[in-house]
Parts: C-alpha cells; sequence; structure tokens
C-alpha cells in the first residue's frame, strides 16, 4: 500500500501513514447487534450497549498506523529531556525500524522507573506529541478496578467501554499511545485486579484479540504504544515487568537540570502571550537555583516567578521571586535551637 501524509494540530509534523489497518470486524459487531435486537427487552435496557455497536459501525473499522516521519525530529526531546536519553534511545531504534518502509510504528511496552518529580509523566506526554498519534492517560493511583481498561459488563448500571476500546474505536489511530501512569500504587481488592487487563495488552499475540467487557467485540489492541510509570517496581507483579522494558531514569545532573530549566522558561514564556513582557533568558542565578528542583518543581516556581515578577512590573525575573526550594522549606519546619 502507498504511503501517504497526514499533518496533525499543533506543531508542525507530517506523519507517513503507512497503512490503514482494520482494528475490528464490522461482521461481528452487525451480529452482535442483530442478536441484541432480537433479544427483546425494554430499549432502555440495551440502549447504551446498542449506541456503541452503532456507533462502530457508522464510524467503521479502518485507523491509521502511523510512524514519525524520521529520526532526526527526536532531537528536540534529547535536549528538552537528557536524563531520559537511555528511553529515546530506544524508541530511536524502533522509528529506524519502521523507517523506508510500510510498517507502522511498534514500540515494545516501556516502564520508566525512578523517583517522583523527575519528569516521568511529562516524557511520555512528549513522546507522546512527537509520535503524533493520540494518547490517552490512565492514573493508576485512582483507579481500583481493572474494567477502567477493559471495559465492565454491559449488565452492570453505569457500565461502559474501556480506555483501549475508547482509544481505538473513538481515536483516528491504530497505534495510539496509551501511559499507565505510576502503575504501582493500583489499589487491588479482593473482587478485581486493577493490573488484569495488561497480562494479555501487553502481549502482541494475546492484544491482537483483545476483547473489551462491555462490547464484547474483538479488538485489535497490538499497535497501542504503552508506556507506563511508577516510582517502585516492586508493587508489580513479575508477569508484567517481564513484558516490558524497565528503564531506570536517574534525576538530571547539575548541567542537565540547568539545560532542562532554561527550555522550561523559554518554552513557558513562548506559550503565553505574556511571555513578550520578559526577557529571552533567565538570569544566571534564577537557573542555579531552578537546577537545584525536580523538573516537576521547576514549572511552578517559574509560574510563579513570572507572577511575581509582573508584580514588580520588571521584564525579568530575579532569584528573588522564586518560591524557596522543597528542600528550603522542610529544613524551616520544626523548633530551633
Amino acid at each position: 500500500m502507498t504511503s501517504r501524509s497526514l499533518v496533525t494540530q499543533g506543531p508542525v509534523l507530517s506523519l507517513p501513514v503507512a497503512q490503514m489497518r482494520s482494528v475490528f470486524q464490522p461482521r461481528e459487531v452487525e451480529r452482535k447487534l442483530a442478536r441484541l435486537q432480537d433479544a427483546g427487552g425494554s430499549a432502555r435496557e440495551h440502549e447504551n450497549l446498542r449506541a456503541v455497536y452503532e456507533r462502530m459501525l457508522e464510524r467503521g473499522p479502518e485507523r491509521f498506523q502511523v510512524k514519525p516521519s524520521g529520526v532526526p525530529e527526536m532531537a528536540g526531546l534529547y535536549e528538552q529531556l537528557p536524563n531520559f536519553a537511555q528511553v529515546l534511545d530506544d524508541v530511536k531504534r524502533h522509528v529506524a525500524l519502521a523507517q523506508d518502509s510500510r510498517d507502522g510504528l511498534e514500540v515494545t511496552p516501556m516502564l520508566l522507573l525512578g523517583p517522583p518529580g523527575i519528569g516521568k509523566t511529562h516524557f511520555a506526554r512528549q513522546l507522546a506529541e512527537l509520535l503524533g498519534t493520540g494518547m490517552s492517560l490512565v492514573p493508576m493511583s485512582s483507579m481500583t478496578a481493572g474494567w477502567l481498561l477493559s471495559g465492565s459488563s454491559s449488565q452492570w448500571k453505569g457500565a461502559r467501554p474501556g480506555k483501549v476500546f475508547e482509544a481505538l474505536v473513538e481515536g483516528e489511530f491504530a497505534n495510539p499511545v496509551i501511559v499507565v501512569d505510576e502503575i504501582d500504587k493500583a489499589a487491588a481488592d479482593a473482587q478485581y485486579d486493577p493490573l488484569g487487563a495488561l497480562y494479555s495488552l501487553l502481549e502482541h499475540d494475546t492484544a491482537q484479540h483483545f476483547t473489551d467487557e462491555f462490547a464484547e467485540v474483538a479488538i485489535d489492541a497490538s499497535q497501542v504504544i504503552w508506556i507506563t510509570t511508577a516510582n517502585d517496581e516492586r508493587g508489580i507483579p513479575d508477569p508484567i515487568l517481564n513484558r516490558m522494558n524497565v528503564f531506570e531514569v536517574q534525576a538530571p545532573d547539575a548541567e542537565q537540570a540547568r539545560a532542562i530549566a532554561l527550555r522550561m522558561y523559554q518554552g513557558i514564556r513562548g506559550e503565553h502571550d505574556w511571555g513578550r513582557h520578559f526577557d529571552p533568558e533567565p538570569l544566571d542565578e534564577v537557573l542555579e537555583l531552578l537546577s537545584a528542583m525536580p523538573p516537576r518543581e521547576m514549572r511552578r516556581a517559574l509560574m510563579t516567578g513570572f507572577g511575581n515578577a509582573r508584580l514588580g512590573q520588571r521584564g525579568q525575573v530575579e532569584a528573588g521571586d522564586l518560591p524557596p526550594a522543597a528542600g528550603a522549606r522542610k529544613q524551616r519546619i520544626g523548633f530551633t535551637h
């Protein structure tokens, strides 16, 4: 099949369409819909399920299977997230395999393992933006049952399809990015296993025929790009770990932290109209203070700094405009002697 190109919204990024891929079989949906109509019962009883089947047939099964147009487009991520270089190297290998071919981009499921605040979720978002295939975020810390991923039985009140089904049926792509955030914080109970669906979803062969419990229609989820994050791998079952490439992400060193702080300053300034009131680059002393903070805190500190500088009618953020670093705050808690 001849490749085509798709231009996504946001930053201009040309994405070659390797092929169109069917993510479900319409005949199976038609059979389910006919069986539902033959079963009788009240219209309200099957209203949601019937609407899902009709929506699937309306949209059709074909989805774009795309890939980035080239490895050089990743250069910006290496600069922005230097402590994720090992992870980016892995993605780059997969991108290289998909180049000059009709194959779509396939990435081995990955686990980003590291302490809080070093930018794991931010990295996942940036990678999803680079790949351009759409992203769904599944926060496991607030998830109490596996139905969020795999859907809940249509027999239950308030039942609905899961995130995987929604990403593939409602989305435009056969290979979307799904980020399972804080997978180690999944709260399992006696009845449901929040990670249960991942046993089949993270395996290429079984993911080809993944069945959402609500729709009960096989979905091809084999091309989904899975990114999971965790602070501690001890909370993750070994069979899940064995299905992923595990990357231990370290906090950025001093030089990397300064580079991250500089790009974040420039990024925030460029994203907002009020950024024109500020200098293109921050003071060295501001970079020094920011580089001592985890990346998660940098953005909050910069927003505070910009606000304080604007209140002071200054176009330059000064060290005093920034809030105290987390460590400094902790040191002041308690009694002094």
